[in-house]
């Protein structure tokens, strides 16, 4: 019988703060079941295998930090959103380093799955954020895949500890964002054919 009160969205969420603490890569479930006060076999009464478990962290990850883009960017537009949204999502990764990992790579397996679900989630604030520039319909593909990438990217390197310099990490994220924003603007809406 499962401990009262243990439910697979505690396992999940206790599995997601485990991961934050000791990295995604180390986590296990017999650690998992350790840290919940079960015997690992318990845990598959609430997750079918680790990648379940992983699976489900990955989902929760993006759903949270959905939710905090969103809100982060709300009456917002332009660069004031795209800097809202930029720094919302860098906070929740440096935050949240074990979970966020947990979405890298995870694919989903149906358009109704839940990690493409909340990856839509994920996406909209920062849709949202391009509204505020010339962005033509046809190229908005290719700069969510651009922010992801550059924001993505400076947050994950930094919460590996992979920015050694002495110039504060700060400086440098305001920085892109003034990079990213002066590109969105000079970008032509519509593009020429290329010759």
């Amino acid at each position: 019988m499962p401990r009262a009160g243990l439910g697979t969205a505690a396992v999940v969420a206790a599995g997601a703060d485990l991961a934050d603490e000791i990295g995604f890569s180390d986590l296990t479930m017999g650690r998992l079941a350790e840290r919940v006060g079960v015997r690992t076999p318990s845990l598959y009464k609430h997750v079918t295998s680790q990648e379940d478990l992983n699976r489900r962290i990955a989902a929760l990850a993006l759903d949270e930090a959905a939710e905090a883009i969103g809100a982060a960017i709300q009456g917002l537009a332009g660069r004031d959103a795209l800097r809202a949204a930029a720094r919302a999502l860098r906070d929740f990764i440096l935050a949240h380093p074990g979970r966020y990992a947990a979405t890298i790579g995870m694919e989903p397996t149906s358009p109704d799955d839940p990690i493409a679900l909340a990856a839509a989630r994920l996406l909209a604030p920062f849709t949202a954020a391009l509204r505020g520039y010339d962005v033509a319909p046809a190229d908005t593909t290719h700069a969510l895949r651009a922010l992801r990438s550059i924001f993505h990217g400076f947050a994950t390197i930094e919460a590996a500890g992979g920015f050694q310099w002495s110039t504060g990490t700060d400086e440098s994220f305001e920085w892109l964002i003034d990079l990213v924003d002066l590109g969105l603007r000079a970008r032509p809406a519509e593009r020429t054919p290329r010759a």
